[in-house]
């Protein structure tokens, strides 16, 4: 059986977390598709703004050796993803080992015959961090790292 993986994420900032995300899972399956969330999920689901349009970060990852396809997420909910791609492994960073999303995103998965895996969080180096980097590095006011001219 062909082991399909799939590896979400914003993949706004792109760093090497996501490299490392990517490169772990490919090794673990046969073909890997890349889920990038949308500029509108990001604003919904975790109330962010990109910083780099959703066209463009999907041509960044479609550009990796790694991926084999990308799949743009316009929906929350992982088993309308599944019901799109009819991946075979869903590859997470291990920050949501055993958080209740985690446990919850398991459950969802097991029941359709899904494997979820867990590679080690690049803790020291995030989209979070490199936000706040820029934002303080930006001149007082400025809003360019909130994704506005």
């Amino acid at each position: 059986m062909t082991r399909i993986g799939y590896a979400a994420g914003a993949f706004d900032l792109f760093h090497v977390g996501h490299l490392n995300l990517l490169r772990q899972a490919r090794e673990r399956c046969d073909v890997l598709v890349a889920g990038v969330v949308s500029d509108e999920m990001l604003r919904e689901v975790k109330g962010v703004r990109s910083v780099i349009p959703t066209a463009e970060r999907a041509e960044i990852v479609r550009s990796i050796r790694f991926v084999d396809d990308v799949h743009v997420e316009t929906v929350p909910d992982k088993l309308d993803v599944w019901r799109e791609v009819r991946f075979t492994h869903f590859f997470k960073g291990d920050d949501w080992r055993g958080t209740p999303k985690g446990l919850r995103l398991e459950g969802e998965l097991a029941a359709v015959g899904v494997e979820v895996v867990y590679f080690p969080y690049t803790a020291h180096t995030s989209s979070t961090a490199l936000r706040r980097a820029l934002e303080a590095l930006a001149p007082s006011g400025a809003t360019a790292a909130a994704g506005t001219p």
